[in-house]
This record gives C-alpha cells, sequence and structure tokens, in this order.
C-alpha cells in the first residue's frame, strides 16, 4: 500500500496592505501525516516519533483538544457537528512537528476525505501565541471537488495578533495536497483585503534520509518560526501600525459551519 504522509519543503509568505505594507517570506518545511499511519511511522523511522523526544515529533496533545486523547475521534466529533460523515475514510493533518521538542503551529490542516477519495471538509486548526487554539470545521462544496479548487470562508474567532481586529473574515483557496501544496488566507475586513498569507511546497518522501535533510537545512524550525512572529511584531509596531486590546476568547474552542459560507471578497 503507498503511504499517504509526506514532508513538504518550501516556504511562507505574508503581506500585509493596511495601513502600512509589510512582507515577510520564510524557508520552512511540513509533514502531512495520514493519522492511520503515524504509529507506522513511529515504528519505522529513527528520526520520527510519536508522543516521545526525537530529531522530529508528533504529540497529539499539541492538537486537538490539547487532552492527548486520540485525534481521529475528535475531529469526527466536530465532522459530525457539522452533518459531515467520512466513514473510515482518511483524514491526513498538515501540520509542523516538534524539532528537537518544540513546537509552535499557527496553523494545521486537516484534509478528511470519503472513503472513496473525495474531500469532504477541511479542519483549519489556528493556534495564537497567547497559547489559545481553535478549529474551524468548513465542507468542501461540491463543485470544488468537480472544479479543483477549493474556496471557503470563516468569520474570525479567534485573536490571533494584537496588530488586527476581530471583525474579520478568512478566506481560503487551495487544492489537495498532492506533489504541490499550495494554501492561500486572505483575511478581509470592512475595507477588503488586509493581509494574504501564503503556503506553497514540493513533496518530499517521509523517510530518514529527508527528514535529515531538511533538519539540516532549516535547524531549530519551530524555534526560528515563534521568533520571527515576536521580530515581525516589533518591526510593525516601529512602523507605527496601532495595537489592538485582545477580547475574551470564544465561547466554544471550534467553528462549525455546515455550508459554504461567502466571505467579504463576494459582497
Amino acid at each position: 500500500m503507498t503511504q499517504a504522509s509526506a514532508l513538504y519543503r518550501g516556504g511562507v509568505m505574508h503581506r500585509r496592505l493596511r495601513p502600512k505594507v509589510h512582507e515577510l517570506n520564510y524557508r520552512v518545511f511540513w509533514l502531512l501525516l495520514d493519522l492511520a499511519e503515524i504509529e507506522g511511522l513511529d515504528r519505522r523511522l529513527r528520526l520520527f516519533s510519536r508522543n516521545r523526544f526525537n530529531l522530529l515529533s508528533f504529540h497529539d496533545r499539541d492538537h486537538g483538544d490539547g487532552s492527548g486523547d486520540a485525534l481521529r475521534p475528535q475531529i469526527e466529533a466536530w465532522l459530525q457537528r457539522a452533518r459531515i460523515s467520512i466513514g473510515d475514510g482518511p483524514i491526513r493533518l498538515l501540520t509542523m512537528p516538534r524539532v528537537l521538542g518544540y513546537v509552535f503551529n499557527p496553523i494545521s490542516v486537516y484534509y478528511c476525505h470519503q472513503v472513496d477519495g473525495r474531500l469532504a471538509a477541511i479542519v483549519y486548526e489556528v493556534t495564537s501565541t497567547f497559547g489559545v487554539r481553535h478549529a474551524y470545521v468548513v465542507p468542501v462544496p461540491d463543485e470544488d471537488q468537480a472544479a479543483g479548487l477549493i474556496r471557503q470562508a470563516a468569520a474570525k474567532a479567534l485573536y490571533v495578533s494584537p496588530f488586527m481586529d476581530m471583525e474579520m473574515d478568512y478566506e481560503f483557496l487551495g487544492h489537495t495536497p498532492g506533489q504541490r501544496l499550495d494554501l492561500t488566507v486572505t483575511g478581509l475586513d470592512a475595507k477588503g483585503v488586509l493581509i494574504t498569507a501564503a503556503m506553497s511546497a514540493e513533496r518530499r518522501p517521509l523517510a530518514d534520509r529527508e527528514i535529515w535533510s531538511a533538519a539540516i537545512a532549516l535547524p531549530f524550525m519551530t524555534l526560528k518560526v515563534m521568533a520571527a512572529i515576536h521580530w515581525e511584531a516589533w518591526k510593525l509596531w516601529l512602523k507605527g501600525v496601532r495595537l489592538t486590546r485582545q477580547p475574551p476568547p470564544a465561547w466554544e474552542p471550534v467553528t462549525i459551519q455546515r455550508q459554504a459560507r461567502e466571505s467579504r471578497l463576494g459582497r
């Protein structure tokens, strides 16, 4: 059986348009982990482990409700609330692993497939530097399945940056990961597009050789991600971008959407 899990090497671009233009580009890598394959990967690979220290590792408590319980039942419960059933279809998680025990994931993405391979829903799991996590469960419209390009939207529910207000929508645009990974997240407020973030990468086999190559090319990657977030925030502050007040967290850590939502781009 062909392994669905893979390593993706590429980069992230952020571009803010208002009130000051600010752009950044960083090289990173992600793992695409089929939730049914993680235990096998732990046994087969020397440089990857589940729930224990290694060069790269995946810890269940870094995702979902943070309890460390198995993730698939958690995702299935969210899908059920959105009236989506995937049976025994695969769930594949795109995420940054722990690197030498440290991780920070601004966004992780669960691709939830039907048994026949069709993509039924995507769960966008966003984590703030304040340690708060929120998931957006969004169905994939049939017309997007046919076109191949996935376009989704959700109202912002998590205070992520002290430089952005809460009255915003997100639009997600991309494809199911294949030989290439592409995902663009656009943040819109009442004035239109405020910020765009794009992830792009090429697929590599999830093997010890590729893990070692990625870790050497991008040492301490996850620590650098956290450092870069604070460095870019400092530069925004120096540019005079105003701070916003942090609101109380959402009542629920999950936004459930039962149908596609029109974003501000469509208004």
